[in-house]
C-alpha cells in the first residue's frame, strides 16, 4: 500500500525574469568550454584545464544566486520557464528549446555544478602528467553541460537530448585511455547497454505525443488525469526501462563496474553528480505518471530491492577498490529508486539521499584516486594496508564518507538512507526488510574496504612509496568530507520535504505503527553488526596479497558479479551476435542478390566479351574467319540433313 496524497502536483511555470533569465548561461558556460577545448586543439593545451575548471565554477555561482532568489519566492511562484527558441514544429507537434527551473532542478543544479567543479579542481592534479589533459577537461565540460540540459529541460524531448549527451560523454570518458583494450571494451559496453534503456525512454516519448499531443511536462502533468491506468502503467514501465539503463539498475547493471576503466575523476562524476542519478531524476520528475500507475510503482520497488542487494553483495567480494565503490553506488541508487517507488512519501527522501550520496560518494571515489596516486595506480586493496599513516588527509576524509554511507550518526547517510528504510518498513514490509538487510551488508563491505586499505598489515612492495596527494587534490576531499557530515541538516524540520512538496506532492501524515526511535535503533544495530562482522573476518586476520581460490560458491559468485555478464552473454550478446550475422548475410546475399544479381550477371558477360575487343586487326580477322567457318559448317550440316 502506497502513501496517499491530497493532490498530484502539476507543472505550471511562469516566464523567467531577473536573475532567472541567466538560466541558459548555466548550460552555456561548460558547453562553451567543451567547444573551445575540443575545437581549439593543441593551442589550448597550456591553459585548457584552467578554463575547463573555471567555467563549471561560473555555472555553480549562477546556480547558487538563483537558488537564493528562489528561496525568497512563495511556493506558487517557484516554477520558472525560459523559452529559448522553437526547436522544431511539424503537424501537431511543437517542441521548444525550453528550460524549467523549480525546486527539483534547483537542487540538481547545485549538485551537478558544485560537486562537478570540485571534481574538475581535483583533476588538475590527478591528470597533471597526462598528455591529453586538455581533451579530458573538454569531455568533462561536455558531461556537465549534458547533465544540466537533462535536469533543466521543460519537455521530454529536450531531456532526451541531454540524456543522449550524457551517454556520449560517458562513452568518451570511460574509454579515454583507449590504448587499453579493456577501457575501449568497457566504453562500448556502457554505450550499448544504455541504448537498450534509451529505447524505453524514446518509446515513452512517442507515446506521450500520441496520448497528449505534446512532450511538455506542463501539458502532460495537466492532462495525465484523462489517460487510463493501463496507459499510465505502460508509460511508467517504459520510463523505468530508461532509468534502469542510465542508473545501472537490474537487469541493465552490467556496465557499471566495467566503467571503472576510465580515469578516477570520471568515476566520481558518473557516480556522484551525473549519469547514474539521471534515472532517479526521471522517475521523480515523472511523478504525475507513476502516481496514476500503482502497478508500475510496484515494479520500481521490486527492481530497486533486487539492485540494492545485488550491488551490496558484489561489493563484499571485490578486491579492486573502485569496483567495491561501484557496487556500493549500484546499491545506493537502488535505495533511491526504492524511495521513488514508494510514492509521495518517498520522492523527497530519494532526492535527499541522492544529494548527500553525491557528497560522500564523490569524497570516497576521489579518496580512492588519491590512494591510487600514492600507490603507483594500483587498485588492488590486497596490496595496500596501513595507509592511514602515509596518507593522513586522505584517510580522515575517506573515513567521513565511510561513516556517512554506513549510516553512522550524525553523518548525512544516517538521516537520508535510514529515512527511506523507515518509510519502506511502514508501507511495504517485505521491501523494508530487504532494505534493512542491505544496510547490514553495506556496513560489512565498506568496513572491509576501510580495513584492507587503511588498517591491517602493510602489504605493498618495497619499490612502492605511498605519499599524500598534492593540495589541489586534497582540498576537494576536505570540502566533500565536510558536506558528508553536514548534508544531513537538510532534513532538519523536514526542510527538504517541505521544499519539494510543490513538485512531488504532499503525503498524509500518519502515526507510524513502529515508533521512529525503535526503527532508528534497529537500522543502526543492523549496520553496526555488519561492521563487527567485517572486523572479525578481516580486521583480526592476516590479509593475503593474492585472493584465495579455495572459497565458497557464494564468494565465487560475488566475484563474478553474480554471473550477470555470463547471463547477458548467453541471453543477449550470443543470440544478438548470431542474429546480426544472419541479418548481414541475408542482406548481402539475398536482398543484394535480388536487387543487383541481374546487373552483376550482365556485367560479368560484358566483362568476358570485352576481352575480345583488344584492338588488334589480326584478332578481328581471326574472329571473322572462325565465324565464317561456323556459318559454313552449319549450312553444310543443314544441306546434308
Amino acid at each position: 500500500m502506497y502513501a496517499l496524497h491530497e493532490t498530484i502536483p502539476v507543472i505550471d511555470p511562469t516566464s523567467a525574469d531577473g536573475v532567472f533569465s541567466l538560466l541558459w548561461l548555466v548550460i552555456a558556460l561548460p558547453l562553451a568550454g567543451a567547444a573551445v577545448l575540443l575545437i581549439g586543439g593543441r593551442h589550448t593545451d597550456r591553459w585548457g584545464h584552467l578554463l575547463g575548471t573555471a567555467l563549471p565554477i561560473g555555472s555553480f555561482v549562477i546556480s547558487l544566486v538563483m537558488f537564493i532568489q528562489l528561496l525568497g519566492r512563495s511556493d506558487d511562484d517557484r516554477q520558472v520557464q525560459q523559452h529559448l527558441y522553437t526547436w522544431f514544429q511539424t503537424g501537431r507537434l511543437d517542441v521548444g528549446a525550453d528550460l524549467l527551473y523549480d525546486q527539483l532542478s534547483a537542487l540538481f543544479l547545485l549538485l551537478i555544478t558544485g560537486v562537478g567543479s570540485l571534481i574538475h579542481i581535483y583533476s588538475i592534479g590527478y591528470m597533471a602528467h597526462d598528455p591529453r589533459r586538455r581533451r579530458f577537461f573538454g569531455y568533462l565540460n561536455l558531461f556537465v553541460a549534458s547533465m544540466l540540459v537533462l535536469v533543466l529541460a521543460e519537455n521530454y524531448l529536450v531531456l532526451f537530448l541531454g540524456w543522449e549527451g550524457v551517454g556520449l560523454a560517458s562513452y568518451l570518458l570511460i574509454g579515454f585511455w583507449q590504448h587499453k583494450p579493456s577501457a575501449a571494451a568497457a566504453a562500448k559496453k556502457a554505450f550499448v547497454i544504455n541504448r537498450v534503456g534509451d529505447m524505453g525512454l524514446s518509446l515513452a516519448i512517442m507515446m506521450f505525443f500520441v496520448l497528449f499531443g505534446s512532450t511538455s511536462f506542463h501539458v502532460i502533468s495537466n492532462a495525465a488525469g484523462g489517460a487510463s491506468e493501463t496507459q499510465m502503467t505502460i508509460l511508467g514501465l517504459l520510463l523505468l526501462l530508461g532509468a534502469c539503463g542510465k542508473s545501472a539498475q537490474f537487469p541493465l547493471q552490467a556496465w557499471l563496474l566495467d566503467a571503472m576503466e576510465g580515469p578516477t575523476p570520471v568515476s566520481a562524476l558518473i557516480h556522484a553528480a551525473t549519469m547514474v542519478t539521471a534515472g532517479v531524476y526521471l522517475l521523480v520528475r515523472s511523478n504525475f505518471i507513476f502516481e496514476r500507475a500503482p502497478d508500475a510503482q510496484t515494479v520500481v520497488v521490486v527492481i530497486a530491492v533486487i539492485t540494492l542487494l545485488y550491488g551490496a553483495i558484489i561489493g563484499c567480494a571485490k578486491d579492486d577498490i573502485k569496483k567495491v565503490l561501484a557496487g556500493s553506488t549500484m546499491s545506493q541508487i537502488g535505495y533511491m529508486m526504492l524511495g521513488a517507488g514508494l510514492g509521495v512519501a518517498g520522492y523527497p527522501l530519494a532526492i535527499f539521499l541522492l544529494l548527500v550520496h553525491g557528497f560522500f560518494k564523490a569524497d570516497m571515489f576521489l579518496g580512492a584516486g588519491s590512494v591510487m596516486h600514492g600507490m603507483n595506480d594500483d587498485v588492488e586493496m590486497r596490496h595496500y594496508g596501513l595507509l592511514r599513516k602515509a596518507m593522513p588527509v586522505t584517510f580522515v576524509t575517506f573515513a567521513f564518507g565511510y561513516l556517512a554511507i554506513i549510516g553512522f550518526p550524525p553523518f548525512a547517510g544516517f538521516f537520508s538512507k535510514d529515512k527511506i528504510i523507515e518509510v519502506a518498513l511502514e508501507q511495504n514490509l517485505v521491501a523494508g526488510i530487504f532494505a534493512l538487510i542491505g544496510a547490514g551488508i553495506t556496513g560489512f563491505y565498506m568496513t572491509r574496504l576501510m580495513l584492507m586499505t587503511f588498517f591491517t598489515d602493510q602489504r605493498w612492495e618495497k619499490d612502492v612509496h605511498p605519499h599524500e596527494s598534492p593540495k589541489v587534490m586534497t582540498f576537494p576531499l576536505i570540502v566533500l568530507a565536510a558536506l558528508s557530515l553536514l548534508g544531513g541538516l537538510m532534513i532538519v524540520n523536514d526542510w527538504i520535504i517541505d521544499f519539494l512538496q510543490p513538485v512531488v506532492g504532499v503525503a498524509e501524515h500518519e502515526t507510524p505503527a513502529i515508533p521512529v526511535a525503535v526503527t532508528t535503533v534497529l537500522i543502526l544495530a543492523v549496520a553496526l553488526s555488519g561492521v563487527a562482522l567485517a572486523w572479525f573476518l578481516v580486521g583480526r586476520r592476516d590479509v593475503p596479497r593474492t585472493a584465495p581460490q579455495d572459497v565458497s560458491f557464494a564468494t565465487r559468485a560475488a566475484r563474478e558479479e553474480l554471473y550477470g555478464n555470463q547471463v547477458n552473454d548467453t541471453l543477449v550478446v550470443g543470440p544478438g551476435r548470431h542474429l546480426t550475422t544472419g541479418l548481414l548475410a541475408t542482406d548481402r546475399y539475398v536482398v543484394d542478390g535480388v536487387l543487383t544479381g541481374g546487373p552483376v550477371a550482365i556485367g560479368g558477360v560484358a566483362g568476358v566479351a570485352r576481352r575480345a575487343q583488344n584492338g588488334f586487326v589480326r584478332s578481328y580477322a581471326l574472329s571473322l574467319l572462325v565465324g565464317a567457318l561456323i556459318v559454313a559448317l552449319a549450312l553444310l550440316a543443314v544441306n546434308l540433313a
